[in-house]
C-alpha cells in the first residue's frame, strides 16, 4: 500500500492506522492515551492529523491508513488544535508531569500567565477549579483492565467535569485481582498498587 505522509511517499505493508504507519518512518505524533496492545480509542485528541479529501482533521489512531492517502501530521491548523488539547489538559490537572511536558514541547508558558493567549489564560487561571487531581481521563487504565485480564474492575462515573474514573458503585471491585496493568499504563502516574498484608 502506496501513502504520502508529509510530502513523502512510502509503501506500507498490510493493515494499519495513521499513527502506526508514522512511527514506521520514524514521523512523531503525540498522544497520550494510545497503547499498541490495546484497542484504540481516540480519547486524548492529540493525535489529530490532515487527511486530503477529508474534512477537518482525524485522530491518527484511530484512521485506516488507506492506499493512495495524502497525511499531514504537522501543520499550523493541528499545531493550534494539539496546543488547545494540551490547555484543556492543564487546566484540569496542571501537576502532572507528562502534561507539563507536552506544554513544554509546544511552548505552551503554562507558568506565566501574562504569556498566555486569551484562551489559555482562561483555562488556566480563570476557569471554575475542580477537585485536585493528574488523572487526564484517558481511559487506559478502565481499557487494560477490561482487555488484557479482562476484569472489569474500573469504569468511567459522571459526565463533563465531574467525570472519574472509579471502581463500579465506589467500592473495592471484587474482580481486581491486584495485577498492576492499570498502574503500568497509566501516563500520569495517578494510578499506583501497593501491597498490603
Amino acid at each position: 500500500m502506496k501513502a504520502t505522509l508529509n510530502g513523502n511517499e512510502y509503501t506500507f505493508d498490510g493493515d494499519m492506522t495513521i499513527l502506526e504507519a508514522a512511527r514506521s518512518t520514524g514521523v512523531h505524533i503525540p498522544t497520550l492515551c494510545h497503547n499498541e496492545f490495546l484497542e484504540p480509542y481516540g480519547g486524548c485528541r492529540l493525535c489529530l492529523v490532515e487527511v486530503e479529501g477529508k474534512r477537518g482533521l482525524v485522530p491518527a489512531c484511530t484512521t485506516m491508513l488507506e492506499e493512495a492517502m495524502t497525511i499531514r501530521t504537522e501543520s499550523d491548523k493541528i499545531t493550534k488544535s494539539r496546543r488547545f488539547v494540551v490547555e484543556l489538559l492543564l487546566s484540569r490537572c496542571p501537576d502532572a508531569v507528562a502534561v507539563q511536558k507536552l506544554a513544554r514541547s509546544f511552548d505552551i508558558p503554562f507558568d506565566d500567565e501574562r504569556a498566555l493567549d486569551p484562551v489559555g489564560r482562561y483555562l488556566l487561571y480563570r476557569a471554575p477549579k475542580r477537585e485536585k487531581t493528574n488523572c487526564i481521563l484517558c481511559n487506559l487504565c478502565v481499557r487494560v483492565c477490561a482487555q488484557i485480564p479482562k476484569r472489569f474492575a474500573l469504569s468511567f462515573e459522571g459526565r463533563g467535569i465531574e467525570r472519574r474514573v472509579r471502581p463500579p458503585f465506589e467500592k473495592p471491585a471484587e474482580t481486581c485481582i491486584g495485577c498492576g496493568s492499570c498502574a503500568y499504563v497509566c501516563p500520569t502516574k495517578t494510578i499506583t498498587v501497593e501491597e498490603v498484608s
